[in-house]
């Protein structure tokens, strides 16, 4: 908790001197915002610096490396840092819990690249996510989450003794979305398919998705918040342009391949549950902005994520965005 909110304080300072104008957003997942629980995806924190840059900025000439890619498409960057957290459902067992998701800290640092694409009627959204960091101990997921209990006088988490070893992942993602823009009454609308593709030893997984946005104001901001196991999402919405709001639904399923926090360390015998291949999101939510301000939340439905759980997960998020 600490780390990211150091680097969202770093990045703040640094911005106007060292990067172009830009977006700074921190984000909070936590399964209280929705469901008031306490297990398997528990709590995530994410610091976001979204910028467009400049002619010669570093990140073109990696665009133009990718396939499909070139500098001159590339209309916005991100850096990112975040850390999240997992835990069985029971967190006041020191025993290993053989049936429910291991212990898990997620400590990442992130880059993503957006191309977007605007014609008649619609537009085209692409993303390219790369992500590096640590799941185990060096995370600290068990400092953080045994910090903040004790500071809100809750339940000791005691089981972090199980936790995944100590393992580096590097994780690499793409995502395109198309959106139809249209009205509905005298609301704005846009809707549309997406579909990804992540590869790594984190997450390997397919998706596809089906997106909708109304309300006022909408090619002025916009976006779906992304939610894990997605590591980034475009953050945008232009300063200065009064009050402008949306309601955002989204459904997304996922055909995952491999997932380290369930199906346990890679190179290392490790707790592990049986994965199901087949995952679905649904998601609902509303964002707000005003001038250089954006505020969002949203809520998640997540179907069965392994053989053994007792039932789908639920989880909010929340972020709040501003232009530094």
């Amino acid at each position: 908790m600490w780390a990211s909110t150091s680097v969202a304080i770093a990045l703040a300072s640094i911005s106007g001197s060292v990067w172009a104008d830009g977006i700074l957003t921190l984000k909070s997942e936590n399964d209280i915002f929705a469901s008031g629980g306490d297990g398997h995806y528990t709590n995530g924190l994410e610091a976001d610096w979204s910028f467009r840059p400049d002619r010669d900025h570093w990140t073109r000439a990696l665009a133009d490396a990718i396939p499909g890619w070139s500098a001159a498409s590339l209309d916005g960057a991100a850096y990112r840092f975040g850390q999240q957290i997992y835990t069985p459902e029971d967190i006041d067992q020191r025993k290993l819990i053989e049936d429910d998701r291991p212990y898990a800290g997620v400590l990442y640092a992130g880059l993503s690249l957006f191309d977007d694409e605007q014609l008649v009627g619609w537009r085209r959204t692409s993303g390219v996510y790369v992500d590096v960091g640590l799941v185990g101990p060096g995370s600290g997921g068990h400092t953080v989450q045994q910090n903040f209990h004790h500071l809100i006088d809750s339940d000791e988490p005691k089981g972090w003794h199980n936790q995944l070893h100590n393992e580096p992942f590097v994780n690499v993602a793409y995502q395109t979305a198309w959106w139809k823009q249209g009205q509905l009454g005298p609301l704005e609308a846009e809707y549309g398919p997406s579909a990804g593709l992540a590869i790594g030893n984190l997450y390997t997984y397919a998706a596809t998705g089906l997106g909708l946005r109304l309300g006022q104001g909408l090619d002025k901001s916009f976006g779906v918040p992304a939610v894990a196991p997605s590591q980034g999402s475009r953050i945008f919405f232009e300063a200065n342009s009064g009050f402008n709001w949306y309601l955002f639904a989204n459904v997304e399923g996922r055909l995952m391949a491999y997932n380290m926090l369930l199906d346990g360390n890679t190179f290392e015998d490790s707790h592990s549950v049986d994965r199901r291949p087949w995952v679905g999101d649904a998601q609902a939510g509303l964002a707000v902005s005003w001038n250089r301000w954006q505020l969002t939340y949203s809520s998640v439905w997540r179907t069965h994520e392994f053989e053994t759980q007792d039932s789908g997960d639920q989880f909010g998020s929340i972020t709040l965005s501003t232009w530094l």
